[in-house]
């Protein structure tokens, strides 16, 4: 059974909601630079950054972070089987930057948990934010984003899949049953 939450037009308008509120608590964007965590993360933070643009006439600096060699499951594996590294890619340094952090859906912080240590190894930030476009709960370390598309209380029996037009070829995000 699959339940839609949001549709391309509620993602964008969640988007611009979340653009704005970056602007507002950081009193403009300067020295800030948007980091999305592949894969679907880095589609939204480059959607951010073009809505931030618009916005404030300037461009925002975007990177991509792979936290593939920072997952704490790695040993759970199969020996066999080795991790497919993506690459992180921030062109600018991040030290003394306030960073934010972007995510699809948030579910127990370990994706997060990642990032931030994958981040910590290119610098010292002078701050670090999360956005999500989804918060679905179920948290298993403390970790609480700053800004969030949209909070959808779950189940565990259930998941939750943020599509994207860049990656499934049509933006919505819907919970499946497992």
């Amino acid at each position: 059974m699959t339940k839609g939450i949001l549709d391309e037009k509620a993602i964008g308008r969640a988007l611009t909601r979340i653009a704005h509120e970056i602007i507002e608590r950081n009193k403009g964007i300067e020295n800030c630079v948007l980091v999305g965590i592949k894969t679907r993360g880095i589609y939204i933070a480059k959607r951010l950054a073009e809505r931030i643009e618009k916005i404030e006439g300037e461009s925002i600096p975007v990177g991509e972070v792979d936290i593939t060699l920072y997952r704490d499951d790695l040993t759970v594996k199969t020996k066999n089987e080795e991790p497919e590294i993506k690459g992180t890619d921030i062109s600018t340094d991040i030290t003394d930057k306030k960073v934010i952090l972007i995510d699809d859906v948030l579910y127990t912080g370990r994706t997060v948990r990642a990032a931030l240590d994958a981040l910590i190894d290119l610098g010292r930030p002078a701050q670090i934010q999360l956005a999500v476009l989804i918060d679905r709960g179920h948290r298993e370390l403390p970790i609480r984003p700053d800004f969030i598309g949209k909070n959808v209380p779950t189940s565990k029996s259930e998941v939750v899949e943020a599509r994207l037009t860049e990656v499934d070829e049509l933006d919505e995000v819907v919970i499946l049953q497992k």
